[in-house]
């Protein structure tokens, strides 16, 4: 027999499909690795159409065999060629894609440390074996538990991962990272550049006709919220519309649920409460159903703003008490305290000031004081104090059962908005108990905080709370800046800095 040490006829100076990025003497030891569990001699593996001599070299990893050579190999040892070719096992695959089943699971529950843990296993295991998608996909898990943890700079960093893993890839392979990133932004206050990188997105995929269906939907649900925020209300409209446009096309129930809670923002500001709390209704069905824990629980605080702009204050204390509970037992730190200042405007529109002071106070204490103003800017605050999500049982200390005094806490880098919204809460319970220059003082710093955010929803009110304080104080000349501040921002309701509005898809 003619010694095949140069292959089958063709040149071992290359290895064709997946084995081209193997290194020759990686795939050597592999061969000699199965080769010896398998109790096969050189000989009896390379027979009929091999040499012993060929096995040998290959082993050594002074030879890259053809196609055709690893083929012959994969076979006589009882593996794919895959496997052979890249060392990954399609059982490792399934157990990967298993415990990414698994962790998706425990975050879907609330249990974001758990699913940490687990996410990161995966990760490094696919990591150590070469499987990509299991990699990133693994990443956008860890991505989602930190913004759960309220860890947005880390939620970023892990969005940012994904992103460079698949460079290569379809962009909607890489929309649910950069909608994360998005995300990750939105909740550290930095509303333009959320919706900068979303509508560059949709912008991209239209524009390369990649109208992929599920990748639109989650950027047109993601943008609503900074929309909104901003005062782009128009905008929020139409990313509503055509979400719901896009929904039938979409055969994935969490994020009809998610788009759901997004069109019953647009909703509530155009007074439409009980179509945003029936739009309400139909996400937190589907979170039952799939026994979504957190998600659940923004539907609860959705649904206590609705009630709160309904004037139906018993109703909304309790849904928002629930959406809190569910949030802190979690550890979902973040979102408890910005729940927590929606409450308290509840119960201080309900006559109970000193229980909304003493919920807000901690929530503001290990923040650094914003910069003082001399005159109100071009800011407006959140609506009336924050987004949606709520919960029952008795209120306890800041951050509540689960959460602990380090993870609890509004900041300018984290939750700016919410910030905002909790000193004006406290800038009106110190101005009706006429402490005129704590009021001021809440005042300003929550327009220090929204200038930076660019969030729109009350400024103009805001503004005219400081006028009025500042003119019964006689300060007339400063009560005027602040009433034209606000005047401005009423001139020119949603309008922003945003660019032109994104092109829309062929539906």
């Amino acid at each position: 027999m003619a010694d095949r040490s140069a292959g089958d006829g063709r040149t071992a100076g290359t290895v064709t499909g997946a084995a081209g990025a193997e290194s020759t003497a990686e795939l050597g030891r592999r061969v000699l690795r199965l080769r010896t569990e398998r109790g096969f001699t050189q000989r009896q593996l390379a027979e009929p159409a091999y040499t012993a001599a060929y096995v040998s070299t290959l082993e050594a990893g002074k030879v890259r065999p053809s196609e055709a050579a690893l083929r012959h190999l994969a076979d006589r040892l009882g593996v794919s060629y895959e496997e052979l070719t890249t060392g990954r096992s399609p059982r490792d695959a399934t157990r990967l894609r298993a415990a990414l089943t698994d962790a998706r699971r425990a975050l879907a529950t609330g249990a974001a440390e758990d699913a940490t843990g687990l996410f990161e296993e995966v990760r490094d295991e696919a990591e150590r074996l070469g499987f990509a998608e299991e990699r990133s996909a693994a990443l956008l898990g860890l991505g989602d538990c930190a913004l759960e943890t309220g860890e947005l700079t880390l939620a970023r960093d892990h969005f940012e991962d994904v992103e460079r893993l698949l460079a290569g890839e379809p962009l909607p392979r890489r929309i649910p990272a950069i909608r994360g990133r998005a995300v990750a932004h939105l909740l550290a206050g930095e509303l333009r550049y959320s919706c900068y990188l979303l509508e560059s997105a949709i912008d991209e995929l239209n524009a390369s006709g990649l109208h992929d269906p599920y990748a639109l939907l989650l950027l047109y649900t993601a943008a609503i919220a900074p929309y909104m925020d901003m005062g782009a209300h128009a905008r929020a409209v139409r990313a509503a519309e055509l979400a719901l446009a896009l929904a039938p096309s979409v055969d994935d129930p969490g994020l009809i649920a998610r788009m759901h809670r997004g069109v019953a923002r647009t909703l509530i500001a155009e007074g439409r409460t009980a179509e945003a709390d029936a739009s309400l209704a139909k996400a937190q069905e589907l979170y039952e159903q799939l026994r979504i824990h957190t998600d659940l629980a923004h539907c609860h605080w959705m649904r206590g703003y609705v009630h709160a702009q309904d004037g139906n204050l018993e109703r909304a204390e309790r849904e928002l008490r629930t959406a809190r509970d569910m949030l802190a037992s979690k550890r979902a730190a973040l979102f408890t305290v910005q729940v927590e200042v929606e409450l308290a405007d509840v119960l201080r529109r309900r006559g109970r000031t000193a229980e909304a002071e003493a919920l807000l106070l901690p929530l503001l204490a290990r923040s650094p004081a914003p910069e003082p103003v001399d005159a109100p800017g071009p800011v407006e605050t959140p609506e009336p104090a924050t987004a949606p999500g709520a919960a029952p049982g008795p209120m306890t200390a800041p951050g509540g059962p689960g959460v602990t005094a380090d993870e609890a806490g509004l900041t300018a880098e984290r939750g700016a908005v919410h910030a905002g919204g909790a000193h004006r809460l406290l800038g009106l319970i110190a101005d009706e108990r006429g402490d005129v220059e704590a009021a001021e003082e809440h005042y300003c710093a929550a327009l220090s905080l929204l200038e930076r955010t660019g969030a729109a929803g009350d400024l103009a009110d805001l503004c005219r709370l400081l006028g009025d304080l500042l003119r019964r104080e006689g300060r007339l000349e400063a009560a005027m800046d602040a009433y034209r501040t606000g005047l401005g921002h009423r001139a020119a309701p949603g309008t922003t800095t945003l660019g032109p509005a994104p092109a829309e898809p062929p539906m």
